[in-house]
This record gives structure tokens, sequence and C-alpha cells, in this order.
């Protein structure tokens, strides 16, 4: 069992930044990909920005590429959502996921975490 637990949400202006923090427990994160999902009103869950353990590329949304940066650190089982230029369609409800492959897949999910971008 992996629990992960969110911080670091919050109200901004437009133009601003947030930075989010997933810690999770086990012993083994640094073998879990690592994400981070968005749910805005009346829409799906989407991913905004994964980050594989196995190294290789990092995946963004579209509407994020260029101002949102994950990372992660392995020595604090910790993974990082570095958001600038914040923009009004970024408010949601920020999940994190890990994510493990061993021939299944098996997601965990934090609680979530409010951003709220104001125009």
């Amino acid at each position: 069992q992996v629990q992960l637990v969110e911080s670091g949400g919050g109200l901004v202006q437009a133009g601003g930044s947030l930075r989010l923090s997933c810690a999770a427990s086990g012993r083994t994160f640094s073998s879990y990909d690592m994400g981070w999902y968005r749910q805005a009103p009346g829409k799906e869950r989407e991913l905004v920005a994964r980050d594989r353990w196995s190294g290789g590329s990092t995946y963004y949304v579209d509407s994020v590429k260029g101002r949102f940066t994950i990372t992660r650190d392995n020595a604090k089982n910790t993974v990082f959502l570095q958001m600038n230029s914040l923009k009004p369609e970024d408010t949601a409800i920020y999940f994190c996921n890990a994510r493990i492959v061993t021939g299944k897949i098996i997601n965990y999910w934090g609680q979530g975490t409010q951003v709220t971008v104001s125009s």
C-alpha cells in the first residue's frame, strides 16, 4: 500500500506561481512512475505531467508545456510540480498519482489539493 499526501495548493493571481508537493510512503519510491492529474468542475480528470522511474522523456499535457515542471527527490520520497505563469484555466483539484507496473498496473492516489487561479 502506498499513501500519498499533497500540499502546496492555494489561491493565486493569473501569472503567478505555485509549487505542489506530494510525499509518498513506501520503500521503493524510486521505482514508482509519479504523476500529477487535475480535475476541473464538470470535466474529466486529466494527466498533467508524469515522471517515469526508469528515466526517459517526461510527459506534459500540451496546455502546460513550458509552464509546469515535474521533479522528484527519491531520497525524500517526494514529487513536485512547479507551476509558473498560471492561468485561470489551470484552476482544478490536483491529484498526485503513483503508478506501479509489475506485470499489472496499480495506481495510488492522493486526496487532492485545490488550485485556484484568479483573473
